[in-house]
């Protein structure tokens, strides 16, 4: 007996659980497009399968829609595995173990997949009916979306007809998501020379700042250990001279950095009076922070007398002044959503190399020339303190378009349903709408989906309910759209 089956809508949770059995973990998704595809083919629908696995799966319309312009349906592929500590489950060859609890689906174990599983299903479940009406339906089901939006960034969009795109990979019901940011990975590399010198060795450390991801948090201004360290050194500078040994803290350039070590040699003896600084930043910020960090630390550890390769002063000079300078976190808000960022960049990491000291940002903004704009004047600053800059990837914004027709009819429907407007809403991170509109700017998209809590963790768990609502109004959309 299948755990869903009885469950509604029926189909939808039918196909879901059939998708639970297919290991599908990012860059493993060969099994499960193969099974969309053998889905697609034995229902005589047309079907292509590109050489990434994105699939793509054509209906025609129900009787009384033939003459109206297809929708695209979308949906991804992958899904995040995590699970607990101990958990015997392999994601590469185990179905999940699914259970149903207080109205809710999860898996033991493990994260359940419902993003995006579900919206694959619920596409499916339309690809598979008789009796619902609908426009002729272009279905998109994109590979590894989860790290890098590769499907995304590789299909072919050039063969779709149609105009409006409903991707359901949104987690929250009743909320029209109707934008994104773009995003710039972005790097600047400082050429240092390194000389032996003797003095007194001081370590400083910045930990346990709450850090977050630098699209979705980056409006609570969480202290930044890059941008703090900075601040300190610059302190130090100020009563003694010193050489950067070397720098390191954050590990990805989307992830607000919790940390920052840096070590500096000082003058013999002046070891002392650089550690203070510690103590007194620490204090300055305390109250800057307003306990909004309130288990963040700031320490100084000192060698005296010993000999380092530090780096030379032009080395030291334009590490420190670019750490100073250089904007981070929130730069503008929108003037048509309130309280949406619409433009930041984060500097997520720091690493030293013999040679050079590298620091990573992610830059983004939902309008692309402001996020050019930024992109241009962090490149400047970095070239101008003698940097090498590079990109090492770029994905374009989806702006919020006040004229959408697809999301007035949304908006209209939703009402109709529930006789209150739903919350219109963009998002200042990355999504593949964002990457479909820089395929083909013409798509009018909004994102919608089912209340799925804790995405990404074995705690995820899939409404029930919400689902058959999101389901019942997918189906008055499509009827709308005559």
């Amino acid at each position: 007996m299948a755990v869903l089956e009885n469950l509604e809508p029926q189909k939808v949770f039918h196909f879901f659980e059939e998708l639970c059995k297919i290991p599908h973990e990012t860059f493993d998704i060969k099994r499960i497009s193969d099974y969309c595809k053998a889905f697609a083919e034995e229902r005589n629908l047309e079907v292509v399968q590109d050489k990434v696995d994105n699939i793509i799966i054509r209906k025609g319309a129900t009787p009384g829609y033939e003459d109206s312009e297809p929708v695209i349906l979308q949906g991804h592929l992958d899904m995040v595995c995590e699970k607990v500590p101990g958990c015997a489950h392999d994601f590469k060859t185990d179905p999940l173990d699914l259970f149903v609890e207080d109205g809710l689906i999860g898996a033991r174990g493990t994260s359940l997949g419902a993003d995006n599983g579900i919206a694959v299903a619920m596409i499916m479940a339309l690809l598979d009916s008789d009796d619902i009406p609908h426009p002729p339906i272009e279905a998109i089901f994109t590979a590894d979306e989860e790290t890098g939006m590769g499907g995304a960034t590789n299909i072919d969009l050039s063969v779709l007809k149609g105009k409006k795109l409903i991707n359901i990979d949104a987690e929250v019901e009743g909320i029209l998501t109707t934008g994104c940011a773009g995003g710039i990975a972005f790097v600047a590399e400082f050429p240092v020379g390194r000389e032996e010198r003797k003095g007194d060795l001081v370590t400083f450390e910045i930990r346990h700042l709450l850090g977050g991801h630098s699209g979705m948090e980056i409006h609570k201004q969480r202290g930044n250990a890059h941008k703090l360290m900075g601040r300190l050194l610059k302190r130090v500078s100020e009563v003694t001279q010193f050489y950067l040994v070397s720098i390191e803290g954050g590990a990805k350039d989307n992830v607000i950095s919790m940390e920052n070590t840096a070590k500096i040699l000082v003058p013999e003896g002046d070891g002392g009076k650089a550690a203070e600084i510690a103590a007194e930043m620490k204090a300055v910020w305390d109250n800057e922070l307003m306990g909004d960090e309130p288990n963040y630390t700031v320490s100084a550890d000192i060698q005296a007398g010993v000999t380092e390769s530090a780096c030379d002063r032009a080395g030291t000079d334009r590490v420190l002044s670019y750490l100073l300078i250089v904007p981070n976190g929130v730069q503008s808000y929108s003037r048509k959503l309130e309280n949406l960022v619409e433009t930041s960049l984060n500097i997520g990491y720091v690493q030293t190399e013999e040679d050079l000291v590298r620091t990573g940002h992610m830059i983004r903004s939902s309008v692309e020339s402001q996020k050019q704009m930024v992109r241009i004047q962090v490149e400047e600053l970095a070239k101008a303190l003698g940097a090498n800059t590079k990109i090492i990837s770029q994905y374009p914004a989806w702006q919020y378009d006040p004229d959408s027709e697809l999301r007035k009819v949304m908006e209209d429907i939703y009402t109709d349903m529930y006789g209150k407007a739903p919350v219109v809403f963009a998002i200042h991170a990355g999504l593949e709408c964002g990457m479909f509109i820089g395929k083909k700017p013409d798509l009018d998209c909004v994102s919608i989906g089912p209340n799925i809590r804790d995405v990404h963790s074995f705690d995820e768990r899939l409404d029930i309910a919400s689902t058959e609502r999101t389901w019942n109004y997918l189906k008055n959309i499509l009827s709308a759209l005559k």
